[in-house]
């Protein structure tokens, strides 16, 4: 593989530093790099904004390469206004491609890329967001030819950015280099790439690979608000959008501002099983102190991946160019459900997960219907309901209602058994979602949101078939998921185990499940952050916990073939976890 036995480790050169840098200095840079980390590859940048010289980009491939590092190429896709043009209605500097110069330019670096480098890398800056004149009249000269009339941007950008995949950057770089590979990295915003051009649809079968924008950022003080298993859960959108052409995970250090949150970034995007993990980028984390910590973290990383599988969760259906719910599943993700996500649906899946974005397929409800008729089972939010309007109610009676209901007191039924179940309460602090209606015994509420005298549905559960489609009413606010009581989240998790494994406790605490039956379970650093107590459920006999040399752990109690263990957790270290073998 390379310096590491389960990934190559590479970073990305900027070309601002290719342009400018020394022999001297890039040599001394390296000497730091070498001091707590093993580089693989550098993905070397002659063009953003300004361009690299020939010699600039020779002497750098020079350096790298006596220090047995590989090398690529890297483009991203942003250029100034030219002197005495006029500007553009542009953010970030993207291109705007009806500007012939503009798209000129960007031809004859593609051609540089192609004389230099076998393989080079398009930076997520590769979208259109130009609203400009000339940007406009195409629009609606496209919209006007293919009946839209509500005057949207997505179809015409779509269009637009696979129009110039084709003839602005493959065509020119295979021009002057046939074999040359590229790559297109997606950007970490996957609701809002259709709003912008970015067009995994097509774009996937155009280009060699693809590559994943695992990074993450402070959801308080950014624009962004991205829970921080989007670093995992991206990863195999990816890897089932592309089986064995995404090249792995790239985050960066920006808008992050506590080290364990920079690094739960490579925690989370080693545990989806990448290729390469992508440092961004070389200038930003030469003599930075989290180079030093993420070193010592990969060795332990590696030691990790050497006994985990293939990931395996609950597939998240993502339709391209769907958007709804933003992140819902990654929330969900960050709350103890091992959800993994793909762009296909999973029909095949035994159970799976839709969220308001499924709602974007047309075919949908006759897909869900036939998929839960057949004995599957489906775990759909409030928000996809809402979205189906009258489209479900063949499966559910349930209807999200406009009435919004504060909650403070939850009421979780056990699973049943002889009789009526078991019902057991817990308190929260004022929670707000939607109230629901359902018809008594067409469904069932299997967790209810107490407040008062009156209840509404969190956890609705209906038979249909052979199947089930269950329906979860998610708070208002997304990050009340961590908010809620432990009973009503694990009684989620136990609904829908993976490889029959499920977590029972608080929010803030993901579980990844491997087809090899090993777990890692994984507590965040947040606000107030302590050591904590949960259950892990499984089929397992024992667990050998490998990290701790190898250590047998012996479950509480076991009952009707599942183990429970009590886990000791401290927040920002993980815990893998293996099938052990029953004891004499």
């Amino acid at each position: 593989m390379g310096n590491y036995r389960n990934f190559r480790l590479v970073t990305y050169f900027v070309a601002q530093g290719t342009a400018r840098t020394s022999r001297e200095q890039l040599e001394e840079d390296l000497a730091f790099f070498g001091r707590y980390m093993k580089l693989d590859k550098v993905y070397l940048e002659p063009f953003r904004a300004v361009m690299a010289s020939h010699e600039q980009v020779e002497m750098c491939r020079e350096v790298f390469e006596k220090h047995g590092i590989e090398v690529a190429g890297g483009l991203t896709t942003v250029m100034r206004t030219p002197e005495g043009a006029e500007p553009k209605a542009r953010m970030f500097d993207t291109l705007c491609y009806n500007d012939e110069a503009m798209r000129g330019q960007l031809k004859a670096v593609c051609r540089f890329l192609g004389e230099h480098f076998d393989e080079y890398i398009i930076d997520d800056f590769f979208f259109t967001g130009c609203t400009c004149e000339a940007c406009r009249r195409a629009k609606e000269r496209f919209n006007r030819e293919n009946g839209i009339a509500d005057g949207s941007w997505t179809a015409y950008r779509l269009a637009l950015m696979k129009e110039v995949s084709e003839n602005c950057v493959l065509g020119p770089t295979r021009e002057v280099n046939p074999k040359c590979r590229v790559t297109i990295k997606y950007p970490n915003w996957a609701e809002s790439y259709q709003a912008t051009g970015y067009a995994p649809a097509s774009q996937r079968e155009l280009f060699d690979m693809v590559y994943t924008g695992t990074e993450t950022r402070d959801p308080v003080t950014t624009d962004q608000h991205l829970p921080r298993y989007l670093s995992f859960s991206l990863m195999t959108y990816f890897e089932n959008m592309c089986p064995g052409r995404n090249g792995g995970g790239w985050f960066d250090p920006f808008s992050t501002h506590i080290t364990e949150h920079y690094l739960e970034q490579a925690y989370l995007t080693a545990f989806a099983r990448p290729k390469e993990i992508m440092l961004f980028c070389f200038q930003a984390m030469r003599r930075h102190m989290w180079t030093a910590a993420l070193g010592f973290q990969l060795e332990r990383l590696d030691e990790t991946l050497d006994h985990l599988g293939r990931p395996v969760g609950i597939p998240c259906y993502l339709p391209d160019n769907s958007e709804g719910e933003d992140n819902a599943q990654d929330f969900l993700g960050m709350a103890g459900l091992p959800v993994t996500c793909t762009p296909y649906f999973p029909a095949d899946a035994p159970q799976l997960l839709l969220t308001a974005a499924a709602a974007c397929d047309p075919d949908i409800g006759g897909k869900l219907e036939a998929y839960v008729a057949e004995g599957g089972k489906a775990l759909v939010t409030g928000g996809f309901v809402r979205a189906m309007g009258d489209g479900l109610s063949a499966m559910t009676s349930v209807r999200v209602t406009d009435r919004a209901f504060t909650a403070d007191l939850w009421r979780v039924e056990a699973q049943k058994a002889d009789g009526h179940p078991r019902c057991d309460w817990a308190a929260s602090q004022p929670i707000l979602l939607k109230a629901t209606e359902h018809r008594n015994n067409f469904s069932w509420g299997v967790v209810k949101a107490v407040h008062g005298e009156e209840n509404t549905d969190f956890l609705t559960r209906d038979c249909y078939g052979k199947g089930e489609i269950w329906t979860l009413t998610l708070p208002d606010a997304l990050p009340d998921v961590y908010r809620l009581p432990a009973a009503a989240l694990s009684r989620v998790r136990q609904a829908f185990p993976v490889r029959d494994t499920w977590l029972e406790g608080p929010a803030k605490v993901s579980l990844f499940v491997y087809d090899n039956d090993s777990f890692v379970v994984y507590p965040y650093v947040m606000e107030g952050a302590q050591p904590l107590t949960v259950r892990l459920h499984t089929p397992a006999p024992t667990l050998r916990l490998p990290l701790r040399g190898g250590y047998t752990l012996r479950p509480l109690y076991r009952t009707e073939g599942e183990s429970v263990f009590e886990l000791p957790l401290t927040p920002g270290t993980w815990e893998v976890l293996v099938k052990g073998e029953e004891e004499a």
